[in-house]
């Protein structure tokens, strides 16, 4: 990787990399090369920073984190227009990429995120992006609550989508949006990154130490969906989120598995009052429209039962 990072910073410009590249493979839109790249080039400032610090070695992650830093700007500097908080034609891939890659700052990335909603909008829901993008796609709602934007995406059954595929007979996912004769394959991995939102983001199940040694328990309900049940099975054992919504009441059933500690959180917005197995309980904080509650290993069932 830093044999990589070094021809990478040859071949760069004022910090930017606009020299050809794949781009946002199979996107629908016209590919904003020199952004996507400019991008990549940033992350891997940004992971050779990351990787430097666990190894201990302190003057090559100020290197880095300081390269990250000024391809940031030069990006910005570049590519934002401050008054829509649109990245170069403000696409979808553009949007996402740039928060993905954390380019917008705090007072800019709100409406960063406006810019996305109207990019999807414009699409009337439906994904214009490629490989790349797809698979951002569901970080960056995730980790702004936007779930049940990401679920409106997922479930459209026109093109283009995973439910067009459905609909057309696709029993594996295509390598492209688009139907193919058997000039591209109909059993590729390329847009199989709704699977994981299925598990990160509806069933909530993360880890938040490697291995799962510590697991961050955060289902996110969304549209017009009642449950969901499913499990991971860790090196410690399996990871159990079963969640239902019936009346008004959320309830998640978790399974922690053995030598582990798990961060749950329960959605508020069903309900401020919060029992586990029948006895109200007191979180130990709540954020972003969550009730949090540190546990161990175990069989939990909590409820909402109050707004």
């Amino acid at each position: 990787l830093q044999k990589q990072l070094q021809f990478l910073s040859s071949r760069a410009r004022n910090h930017l990399f606009e020299t050809e590249d794949l781009g946002d493979h199979e996107s629908l839109d016209e590919r904003g090369i020199p952004l996507t790249a400019s991008v990549f080039y940033a992350l891997h400032a940004s992971m050779l920073a990351e990787f430097a610090t666990v190894l201990d070695k302190k003057a090559d992650a100020a290197e880095y984190s300081a390269l990250f830093e000024n391809i940031r700007r030069a990006i910005v500097a570049k590519f934002y227009q401050p008054a829509t908080g649109a990245f170069e034609k403000g696409t979808q891939t553009a949007q996402i990429f740039a928060l993905w890659a954390g380019m917008p700052g705090k007072a800019e990335e709100e409406k960063v995120v406006q810019a996305l909603v109207k990019a999807f909008e414009k699409k009337d829901w439906h994904l214009s992006t490629g490989i790349f993008g797809t698979k951002m796609m569901f970080d960056v709602l995730q980790e702004r609550n936007l779930n049940d934007m990401a679920y409106r995406i997922a479930d459209q059954r026109t093109f283009p989508g995973w439910g067009h595929m459905i609909e057309n007979g696709a029993t594996t996912l295509w390598e492209t949006w688009r139907h193919s004769d058997n000039t591209y394959s109909q059993n590729h991995p390329m847009f199989g990154s709704v699977g994981d939102w299925f598990y990160r983001s509806l069933l909530g199940i993360n880890p938040s130490a490697p291995g799962y040694r510590k697991i961050t328990l955060k289902p996110q309900p969304a549209g017009d969906l009642t449950f969901a049940k499913g499990d991971v099975l860790s090196p410690y054992g399996k990871i159990g989120s079963h969640w239902t919504l019936r009346n008004g009441v959320f309830t998640l059933r978790a399974e922690i598995p053995a030598n582990t500690t798990a961060e749950i959180h329960i959605p508020t917005r069903f309900g401020t009052v919060v029992k586990e197995s029948g006895k109200p309980v007191q979180p130990q904080r709540v954020e972003e429209g969550s009730a949090v509650f540190e546990v161990g290993s175990g069989s939990y069932v909590f409820e909402t039962a109050g707004r």
